[in-house]
């Protein structure tokens, strides 16, 4: 039975709260109309004169001709297509002004240098594949129109190919109990669950079919998700995945029979070296300080990151315009980073005694030149860990991807979170786009500053209904989308690199502003919940950790003043003082709300 319980209390205490809440509420409101024209007006000064420095040079050309030169290749560290990316990088930084390192003199501000490492296992790439039934008038896949259909890591079969049986399983106890040497194992599964057991119990290949819901597989029946294979030097076995199409086609035959196939895959499997990219924009007066772009070169996706190589590296060419003009200062230094995504970051990060710089701010281009009509999906900032990554709610979501629930020990206060939303969401209200932000999930070039508790955050797009497959080619590449990224990506660092003391005051404005209105929105969803019947303990503690994730945000403006500011840390302490009051008041109310229970 439902029944409503009345908090006792006090009849003029409650009407005080009453009107106390009110009148905050109200507050709120007005803060929160007012957001766009006054979340700290002399940023907005200053971030305008960076747009207005960025927007007649961003025309997204270089970043869609690179993007569409780079997404011709099958890439993974090493190979030809890898490499190929890399020089066409290179040849264009030093078309820009940037000098090689090692040729560079004390008065260069711009310069670069390939980073060159043995690898310790082969690189690979494809050459051809198709895969026929045996009688059938048409093969099921070929490389060149399904390139992703050849599983990374798979070696070569015999010349001419191979024909064998194909013998399906349902999960892997069926090949203790099916006849399997001398024949193709198939079974619709992730490649990297079969591949062992089968070729263990004599199989000479493996064909798969694993495409998540998401890439709307009935729809988009070609489409391939890249998989890969474990390298194992032992077996020199290959593999195939299957589109939506094959996969139904393969079934359909098995219905009938016994199903033979050929299948003819050549690859390249060879000793290489791994080449990263990092290119500086050396900082006048504050050098060992840095801003880091990060953007990976593997995966053979267009989006996927073929547009994050492209935006970036029309990035640094026009940094190099800039400044190169005198019409950029840039006190801090800027650094551009192309290579094999996370590692190369990470290895970026931890190698110090190869950079000059310490790092302030880590930002990773990833996915970033979507056609969202055709993909699907929104541009997203992956944000750093906040509460929303604990508790998913409100206009808070997680995109397809997801990602593992963090604690409040995980968590990571900082300014930069509600700082790159806003230069983002000025430029969404500029170019009519849509900027939509996602909790932290993980799994991109962001990682690695965060755990070496660097400032790092994500800027892609999703869900992509074409993501990882073989359809994400050029076709599904926008150049707004490249330049509007590119051209808030600049705006952002531009105004971090150059800032000091009235930076640090207007981004503590901003996220007072920021903070009181997400406050305000947690309270109305908690407020909710405690009227739905949620302990009102639970709700307390969702309150208690933003309030607690903006009070520890509002001290990291100092990481932008080169000395102790004591009106600064006088603003912080009084800034910290506010938002833990309004917490107390929302927990005042939340406490006093009639509950709804059941007995």
């Amino acid at each position: 039975m439902d029944f409503i319980v009345l908090i006792k209390a006090n009849s003029r205490k409650r009407i005080y709260l009453f009107m106390k809440n009110i009148i905050t509420l109200l507050l709120i409101t007005f803060s929160t109309s007012l957001l766009s024209c006054t979340k700290s007006p002399t940023m907005t000064s200053t971030i305008d004169t960076y747009f207005e420095m960025v927007r007649p040079e961003f025309k997204g050309d270089v970043a869609f001709e690179t993007t569409a030169f780079v997404e011709k290749f099958w890439r993974v560290a090493g190979n030809t297509g890898f490499n190929e990316s890399v020089y066409r990088v290179v040849a264009k930084l030093e078309e820009a002004g940037y000098v090689l390192e090692a040729n560079a003199i004390a008065s260069d501000r711009l310069t670069y240098r390939i980073e060159t490492r043995k690898m310790d296992r082969p690189t690979w790439e494809p050459v051809d594949a198709s895969l026929s039934i045996v009688g059938a008038n048409e093969k099921l896949l070929e490389q060149s129109t399904n390139r992703n259909m050849v599983l990374l890591n798979s070696a070569s079969t015999p010349e001419g190919g191979i024909t064998a049986d194909v013998v399906y399983v349902q999960n892997l106890d069926d090949l203790k109990s099916k006849k399997i040497k001398g024949k193709i194992v198939y079974g619709e599964m992730r490649p990297s669950q079969l591949y062992k057991d089968a070729i263990e119990a004599g199989a000479i290949g493996i064909i798969t079919y694993d495409n998540p819901a998401y890439l709307q597989p009935e729809k988009n029946k070609t489409s391939i998700q890249f998989r890969r294979l474990p390298y194992l030097e032992k077996y020199k076995a290959w593999g195939i995945a299957l589109s939506y199409e094959a996969n139904e086609k393969l079934k359909k035959a098995l219905t009938s029979g016994a199903v033979k196939v050929k299948v003819d895959i050549t690859t390249k499997i060879y000793s290489s070296e791994e080449l990263t990219v990092v290119a500086n924009v050396r900082g006048s007066s504050l050098p060992k300080e840095s801003l880091v772009f990060s953007a990976h070169i593997q995966e053979p996706g267009a989006n996927d990151n073929a547009t994050g190589v492209g935006a970036q590296l029309e990035m640094a060419m026009i940094t190099a315009k800039l400044l190169k003009s005198g019409q950029l200062e840039a006190k801090r230094t800027l650094t551009f980073l192309w290579g094999d995504e996370i590692i190369s970051t990470h290895r970026y990060i931890t190698e110090k005694e190869k950079r000059t710089s310490e790092i302030n701010w880590g930002i990773s281009l990833d996915m970033v030149g979507e056609n969202t009509s055709l993909t699907g999906g929104s541009f997203l900032i992956e944000k750093m860990p906040d509460p929303s990554a604990i508790w998913t709610r409100g206009d808070d979501k997680h995109s397809e991807w997801g990602g593992e629930k963090l604690a409040l020990d995980d968590m990571k206060p900082h300014y930069l979170n509600d700082f790159i939303i806003y230069v983002f969401e000025k430029q969404g209200a500029h170019a009519n786009w849509v900027v939509n932000t996602n909790p932290f999930e993980g799994g991109s070039d962001h990682t690695p500053f965060l755990k070496a508790d660097i400032p790092g955050l994500l800027l892609w797009h999703f869900t992509d209904q074409f993501y990882h497959t073989d359809n994400d080619r050029i076709d599904k590449v926008s150049k707004e989308s490249l330049k509007n990224v590119g051209t808030a990506a600049l705006v952002s660092a531009y105004t971090l690199i150059n800032a000091d003391e009235k930076t640090a005051q207007e981004l503590l404005d901003l996220l007072r502003i920021s903070a009181e209105i997400r406050l305000n929105k947690e309270f109305e969803l908690s407020k909710a919940a405690v009227e739905g019947g949620k302990p009102v303990e639970e709700e307390e503690e969702i309150l208690n950790a933003w309030s607690d994730w903006y009070q520890k945000s509002f001290s990291t403006v100092v990481d932008v003043v080169s000395s102790s500011d004591q009106s600064l840390l006088n603003e912080i302490s009084k800034a910290q003082e506010e938002l833990k009051k309004l917490n107390d008041t929302y927990s005042e109310e939340l406490e006093a709300t009639p509950s709804l229970h059941k007995r």
